[in-house]
Parts: structure tokens; C-alpha cells; sequence
């Protein structure tokens, strides 16, 4: 009997012990199915339960020009979001918060449809409407539903200057044109990834409301552009008058130096303001120094004369007799005013810019030897600049080429160039017959300052001989002393170049369209020493005057005169009828410089107050100063500035260091 209680027991324990270890096992197989199996899907319900990921993205790096002033920038700015789970009344919340943040109630209400706990209403917002809704959750309890987040903000403090060529960024913090585009991947900031943890209302729990987030910045890089904000202030503001006077389709210009390929300025009308990018067309993004074809007209004949000259075809003083027209393949080809000029030299030719001679000339090189040189100077291929969207133009096969083809491309049609191609080829003549790879991007700079990479000037190749290169760029300065281009000359100086007027192609490519041309000038300045190659574009413009040397020309020679004057570039002598004496004459450290090709008398100015009553300030020296430069003085002087003129500062109502009280009106009058 004892016997038999004893097995009963033990089979008992073994029962028990067999369902704990079954039990066990149960355990240990759910905790490895939980575990290994189902881990990270749990993990991530969790998370979801308890708390959100968000990320948070560091200021971009800044692109300044070649002096250091700030083209593009970034601060930390919030966001707005609101979680559509927890608001009550979305018609009150839309009607509360649309005049706040420039947002219609439709649009609000549009974000809060679309469910879930966090939606967008408005990204990086003004500090000015950051405000106005903080304020607004505060009073009327919305912090429930709506929350603000950190993000970068870009923003461009000159407005609209060389827009078309810095780009703009979008929302995601992506570069979308120009050099924000290109060199995005060395501007852009870092993203930190956090988690919050949140109660059962979404809303901020523990101590996770006060994590800081720390930026490395090893990775955002500033960019130094070799533009100069002042030359490119010079540029615009001339091509805006020429705007407003000839009323074209677009303007594209651009400055460059021949004796390093760096681009000074490029613009291109229209234009737009990248703080709204989104105001615009997308026609207006459009950086047309490289993304534009055109046929370049009689200033490709600058090329043309020189191939001619290298292989020896000509000379100077080569007599031609002109006829007003040559027929080639059956082709009319006649000179822009259809006139016969007679006996000619080759100088005259070019000075003139006689389409038979160019095409006779254009007939003795061939199509090898045409094509050939094209490509010696740059046509045909990328210029390899550091800028999104450059074209490479179009040129002939010479296999294919008959002789109206031949004779028609030595005229500069036919043929397709960019802007940029056709001033770098120009720059090369300027340069003593070699060709440098342009450039826009002086260094970049790594977050502590240091250089990450410089660009230095890069020879591509020797177009022709030096010798050939001086006699060509005197020709192309008796263009400008005499010829055609008169109105690019710049007093003082010696200018070189060469216009075009060229008739665009339809549509359809059967042809020349009837009233429709290109008006341009491409050349270069000083000529005994070349420091700076322009060139101006005018397409369509409006009106009966579309010659090359009568619009595009004189925008040429206000915008030499005005950079040759900033730069401090010594006058050309004697036989420019102005004295070099007075070339050291202090100039301003604003957009531009005082006149110095013009002797200028000694100026007194009284000395600045040793105090100045409350509520007065003293007014400052305008003298040489752009009208922004001047705008912008006057404003941070606690003065109401008024502008009479154009140009620089020769003159204003109230001596400097004047004391008058605060908002009192200066005017301050211009002169070219």
C-alpha cells in the first residue's frame, strides 16, 4: 500500500516536472518566436505606440562671391505641422490660422483630410509668422494639434543678383538649378534622425522633449565663386536698361578674365528671386550662358579671321574688291546693308564686316580647315564648366559641307554656339592665342575654413601662333576705334570686339524668320593688357533697331567703362586723351568705384562729431557708391534715402558727417 502511494507520488512529480518543462519550453520557444522571428516588427509597433521618428536637417553650407560677400546662406527656421488626429473644429483651426501663414482655409483644411498624426502645413517659416502662431496656440489651446519642428532655411540676400547661375534649393533641402544644383553634394547639411517619445495624446514625454541636437558639419562645405558681386551688380543693372529700352525676349551677358578663364559675372534675363522661386515661370530659371543655342552671326567672323590669318590666306593689307554680293552654289550671299564698298582691304573686311569677304575667305580655308579651327577655339564640345544643363552647340561634318554651307558658316550661320563657348573663344584671342577651360568655382572651403579644393587656371590648348593672335586682336580693335562697334568703346581704354547682328531661324527650320534677329557684341578690354572679355546678347528685341552695333554695343561700353573704373585698370595713354596720374585715387569698398579716367579734384570732407544728440545720427559719405551700396548705407544710418540719376555717387543734399535727426531724407545724385 505504501509501495503503491509512493509510485503515485512520483508519477505525480513527473507529471508536474513534464509540464513545467513543456511550460518551459512554450516560454522559450514564444520568446525565441518573439525574439528572432517577430523582433524588429514589434520593436517598430513600439515605437509606434509610443513615441514618432523625425529628422532634422543641418543648415547647408553658404556660397559667396571671390571677395567673400554672401550670395546664398542658411539658417535654422520652424515648421509647422498639425496632427489631424486631435483637432476638433478643422474650420475654426483653417479659419484661425490662414491669415497667419499666407495659407487659404481650403488648403488647410486639404492638410488636415489627409488623416494620420503629423502632416505639413507650412515649411520654414518668416520668424514674423513663426510668431504670430506661436501666440495663437497659446491663446486659443491649439498645441494639442498643431506643433513646430526645426529646419534649415536657404536664403539669398540679394535678391534677384546672378540668380539665374546660383540656383535655388527645394523643400527637401535639394539643389534644383544652377551651382546649388551642381554642387549639392558638397553644400548640403547632414540629417539627424531622433525619436520622441510621446503619451497617449502624441504629446511630448520625459525628457526626450529636451535632446539637443548637435550638428557635424564636416560635410556642408562653403562654395567661393570667382563672380564678383559688384561686377555683377554692374552687368544687371545695365542689362536691365537695356530692357527697358529694347524690349527682347532675353539678354544674356557675361564677363569674364582671359588671363584665368574665371567667370566675373553671368546673367541672363528674365530672371527671378530664388527666395520665391516659385513665384516664376520656369522659363525664368533658365541659365542661358549655357543652356542657349543661337547662331552667333559676324562674331564668330573674329574666329574665322583668325584661322585666315594663321594658315596665311590673308593679310591685313590684302586688297579685296567687293561686289555687294557673292552667288555660291547658287546661294545669294550679300553684306548686311546689301551695298558694294568697292576696294577693300582685309582690314576693312573685318572693320566692316563684310559677308563676301568673309565667305570668299571662308572658301579658301575649306571645310576642313574652318571646322578645324572652330574646334581649336572651343565649339562643338562642353566647355566643362561647373554649372548643370550646358549644351555643346552644333557644327558641320565637313564631309557633308558643299559650298554654301562652307561660305554661310564663315558668316557665322548654320552654325549653333552657346554663350559661353563663343566668350571663351574670344577670351583665348585676348589671352595671346590660348584657350583656358572657364571656370565659376574659386574654392571650396571645408566648415573649419580650411580648403577642401582651389581651382587654378587650366590651358586647353594654343589656337593659333602668338604673333598671328596680336595681329588679329588689332583688327578687332579698329572695329570698335572705327568700325561697326564704335559705341562698345570705353573712354580711356582701348577696347577690342566684334558685333553681330544675326537673323534667327524659324520654327520650323525652313528658312529665316522675317523681323526676328540677335543682336550681340563679344570683345575684350584693355587691349595692350586684357583683364576682362564681355559679351552681350539681345534676342528679339523690339522696335526697328536690331543691329548689333547700335544696342548690344553700347551696353558693352557703359558696362567696360564702369568694371574698368571698379577694377582700378589703368588707362590706355596718351592716345586716349587721358592722363594715368590720377589711377591711385582712393575708390570706394562698395559695388563700384569713383571715376578714374577723369581727374578728380582734391574733396574735403568736415570732420565726423565728437558726439551726437539722442535721436540724431550723422550722415555718412556716399561719394562712388552704387545706388544699392548708398541705399543699403543710408538705411543702416537710420536715413530715408532718395536716388537722381545713374551710375555712381557723385553728390548728395547733406555734407557727410552732418548731423540731422533720425528718418530725415538724404538724396544722393548718380552720375555714369
Amino acid at each position: 500500500m505504501v509501495k503503491n502511494d509512493k509510485r503515485q507520488v512520483q508519477k505525480r512529480i513527473n507529471v508536474l516536472l513534464g509540464l513545467i518543462i513543456a511550460a518551459l519550453l512554450v516560454v522559450v520557444f514564444r520568446y525565441a518566436w518573439l525574439q528572432l522571428v517577430r523582433g524588429s516588427e514589434l520593436a517598430e509597433l513600439m515605437k509606434n505606440q509610443v513615441g514618432q521618428d523625425y529628422s532634422i536637417q543641418s543648415p547647408r553650407g553658404a556660397i559667396i562671391d571671390r571677395n567673400g560677400r554672401e550670395l546664398a546662406v542658411s539658417t535654422m527656421t520652424k515648421s509647422l505641422f498639425v496632427d489631424p488626429n486631435h483637432v476638433e473644429d478643422p474650420a475654426q483651426l483653417a479659419a484661425d490660422l490662414s491669415p497667419l501663414i499666407e495659407k487659404s482655409e481650403q488648403e488647410i483644411l486639404d492638410d488636415i483630410a489627409v488623416g494620420g498624426g503629423f502632416v505639413w502645413v507650412k515649411r520654414r517659416m518668416e520668424q514674423s509668422e513663426y510668431e504670430a502662431v506661436r501666440t495663437l496656440l497659446r491663446d486659443k489651446g491649439y498645441s494639442v494639434c498643431l506643433g513646430f519642428r526645426d529646419e534649415a532655411k536657404r536664403y539669398y540676400p540679394n535678391d534677384v543678383l546672378a540668380a539665374n547661375l546660383l540656383g535655388f534649393v527645394g523643400t527637401d533641402d535639394k539643389g534644383l538649378e544652377g551651382i546649388e544644383q551642381a554642387l549639392d553634394k558638397y553644400i548640403k547639411g547632414e540629417v539627424t534622425e531622433s525619436f520622441l517619445y510621446t503619451d497617449t495624446h502624441d504629446r511630448p514625454i520625459l525628457d526626450s522633449i529636451f535632446v539637443k541636437h548637435g550638428y557635424n558639419g564636416d560635410r556642408c562645405k562653403t562654395i567661393q565663386l570667382t563672380i564678383d558681386s559688384a561686377i555683377q551688380f554692374i552687368v544687371e543693372q545695365e542689362m536691365d536698361r537695356a530692357v527697358a529700352e529694347t524690349n527682347p525676349i532675353s539678354i544674356t551677358c557675361i564677363a569674364m578674365d582671359p588671363r584665368t578663364g574665371e567667370i566675373l559675372a553671368m546673367a541672363s534675363r528674365p530672371s527671378y528671386n530664388p527666395n520665391r522661386f516659385w513665384d516664376y515661370d520656369q522659363d525664368a530659371w533658365r541659365n542661358r550662358a549655357v543652356s542657349y543655342i543661337y547662331e552667333p552671326g559676324s562674331t564668330f567672323k573674329a574666329i574665322v579671321a583668325g584661322a585666315a590669318l594663321q594658315e596665311g590666306i590673308v593679310a591685313p593689307n590684302q586688297v579685296f574688291v567687293d561686289p555687294g554680293y557673292v552667288m555660291v552654289s547658287g546661294k545669294r550671299i550679300q553684306n548686311w546693308n546689301g551695298a558694294s564698298f568697292g576696294t577693300v582691304t582685309f582690314a576693312d573686311v573685318v572693320k566692316q564686316s563684310l559677308n563676301t569677304g568673309f565667305a570668299l575667305v571662308g572658301l579658301d580655308l575649306g571645310a576642313e580647315k574652318l571646322n578645324s579651327y572652330a574646334k581649336l577655339f572651343g565649339f562643338g564640345e562642353p566647355t566643362g564648366i561647373e554649372l548643370p544643363g550646358e549644351e555643346i552647340g552644333i557644327l558641320y561634318n565637313p564631309d557633308d559641307m558643299v559650298d554654301s554651307d562652307i561660305a554661310t558658316m564663315a558668316i557665322g550661320q548654320s552654325i549653333a554656339v552657346t554663350p559661353l563657348q563663343l566668350i571663351t573663344a574670344v577670351s583665348a584671342i585676348a589671352n595671346d592665342g590660348i584657350l583656358l577651360k572657364p571656370h565659376i568655382v574659386k574654392m571650396i572651403k571645408n566648415a573649419d575654413g580650411t580648403t577642401y579644393s582651389e581651382t587654378h587656371a587650366e590651358e586647353v590648348r594654343r589656337t593659333i601662333d602668338s604673333a598671328t593672335d596680336k595681329t588679329l586682336a588689332g583688327l578687332l580693335e579698329q572695329v570698335v576705334a572705327s568700325g561697326g562697334g564704335k559705341k562698345a568703346s570705353a573712354k580711356g581704354y582701348r577696347v577690342a570686339g566684334k558685333t553681330g547682328t544675326a537673323q534667327k531661324i524659324r520654327e520650323d527650320g525652313l528658312g529665316y524668320a522675317e523681323g526676328r534677329y540677335i543682336a550681340s557684341f563679344c570683345g575684350f578690354a584693355p587691349v595692350e593688357n586684357p583683364q576682362i572679355t564681355l559679351l552681350v546678347i539681345i534676342d528679339e528685341p523690339s522696335g526697328g533697331n536690331f543691329y548689333g552695333g547700335q544696342i548690344a554695343a553700347p551696353v558693352a561700353g557703359r558696362i567696360f567703362s564702369q568694371v574698368m573704373r571698379y577694377m582700378r585698370i589703368k588707362p590706355s595713354g596718351a592716345n586716349y586723351g587721358e592722363d594715368e596720374e590720377d589711377i591711385d585715387e582712393e575708390v570706394g569698398e562698395g559695388d563700384a568705384a569713383v571715376s578714374l579716367t577723369e581727374q578728380v579734384p582734391e574733396r574735403k570732407i568736415a570732420p565726423p562729431p565728437q558726439e551726437v544728440p539722442q535721436g540724431s545720427v550723422v550722415v555718412p559719405d556716399f561719394y562712388g557708391k552704387s545706388i544699392r551700396e548708398a541705399a543699403r548705407i543710408a538705411n543702416n544710418a537710420g536715413l530715408r534715402f532718395e536716388s537722381d540719376g545713374s551710375g555712381f555717387a557723385v553728390e548728395q543734399s547733406m555734407a557727410a558727417n552732418t548731423v540731422v535727426e533720425a528718418g530725415t531724407i538724404v538724396t544722393v545724385y548718380f552720375s555714369p
